[in-house]
């Protein structure tokens, strides 16, 4: 048995040219199921980063809401009726809308303002660059993306702007706070909000609740809903998921960014099948005389399949190290590419599972091979 593994690695090592070649088609498979999928894991962690990291166990919005930047909007004095429910320790109004930035070159920009109330900052900026979140409530203070700076002429803390034909003053930007949407972010209080978009003081657009310890998220959501009949009730998790599942149905991102990862396989595939069927042709002697020898079908395949799983291994190894390589080198939060150790484990396993399938193109050449006929020749 050990035997014929030595026979497998030097036989496959033994051109090196193919050897690469074949080795270079698995590390190609494994970064781009790591790329890739990581690009689309980061893309879609951006449409529900509001929820994830705005601080609210559970959002409370209109009736059928499903996406965190597109909402409507609702009577502010269901925040009173929110907080009645046992259960709740804090509920706060929140407002986003979309509003038109004016920029010192006189372009304007569209940007989604969001409007935290003072008293709590519940939903306010979180990852700060420059300045303190808490600065937002100093008079006329917003605060932007440092990410976002051209989109914005390059704003520096100080700077004036105007939004929604009000003059706003940037006191702080945060880091890397970007939504799945090119709009840039706006934060600021709740009634300079309502002032940058032009609504009444009386709406909101969502309910922002943190749980007393020990509360149960579902229950609350529930008896919100039968509290307020026109409100949808979501625990954070919840919400953010039904985020990220209206991109997916509503754009082409998981058809596309599967169908490349997928061509990516099947090229690392043909080249490994290729690549091992080739060796096997240049050797067919070599696998009749082990034939002749007593090697039976079984032993034959686990040779190939041995060379097909250190082919996969080193493969995937070199591939992994690269992958950490252009994570650190490329990733940024307008594009980032996110690898969490289950697609690294996943994607390995994916690797190894193709080339044993590849394995078994050249088994079916070796089965055929005559070993009367081979020694004859």
């Amino acid at each position: 048995m050990l035997a014929l593994w030595s026979i497998a690695l030097r036989t496959l090592v033994a051109e090196r040219g193919k050897f690469i070649t074949a080795l270079v088609g698995v590390v190609f498979s494994v970064v781009l199921v790591n790329v890739q999928g990581g690009l689309f894991l980061g893309l879609l962690r951006k449409a529900s980063l509001l929820v994830d990291c705005g601080g609210a166990d559970i959002w409370v919005g209109h009736r059928g809401m499903f996406n965190v930047d597109l909402a409507a909007d609702i009577p502010r004095r269901w925040v009173y009726r929110v907080r009645s429910v046992p259960g709740v320790a804090v509920a706060q109004p929140y407002l986003l809308g979309h509003s038109t930035m004016t920029l010192p070159d006189g372009g304007f920009e569209s940007v989604l303002v969001i409007g935290c109330e003072r008293s709590t900052l519940l939903g306010n900026a979180w990852m700060m660059r420059e300045g303190r979140a808490a600065d937002v409530v100093r008079t006329d203070g917003i605060i932007v993306d440092a990410w976002e700076a051209v989109k914005l002429g390059d704003p520096q803390v100080g700077s004036l702007r105007e939004i929604g034909r009000r003059r706003a003053r940037v006191v702080g930007t945060s880091d890397g706070i970007l939504g799945f949407l090119i709009t840039p972010y706006v934060f600021t209080t709740l009634d300079r909000a309502s002032e940058f978009l032009h609504k009444p003081s009386d709406v909101c657009s969502y309910v922002l609740v943190q749980l007393e310890p020990g509360a149960d998220a579902h229950q609350v959501c529930h008896e919100i809903r039968r509290r307020l009949p026109k409100a949808d009730a979501w625990p954070r998790e919840v919400y953010g998921r039904m985020c990220v599942e209206y991109w997916i149905r509503r754009t082409g991102l998981g058809i596309s960014f599967g169908c490349s990862t997928l061509l990516g396989l099947l090229v690392g595939m043909v080249i490994v099948a290729q690549t091992l069927y080739a060796s096997v042709l240049d050797r067919i002697q070599e696998f009749g005389t082990l034939k002749a020898m007593g090697a039976d079908h079984g032993q034959l395949y686990r040779m190939l399949l041995a060379q097909a799983v250190f082919m996969a291994a080193l493969g995937s190894a070199v591939g992994v190290i690269l992958v950490a390589l252009i994570v650190g080198a490329f990733s940024t939060p307008v594009a980032p590419i996110v690898t969490p150790a289950w697609l690294v484990g996943a994607s390995t396993v994916l690797v190894v599972v193709v080339c044993v399938l590849s394995s078994l193109l050249p088994f079916w050449r070796v089965r055929r091979v005559d070993p009367l006929l081979v020694l004859q020749s």
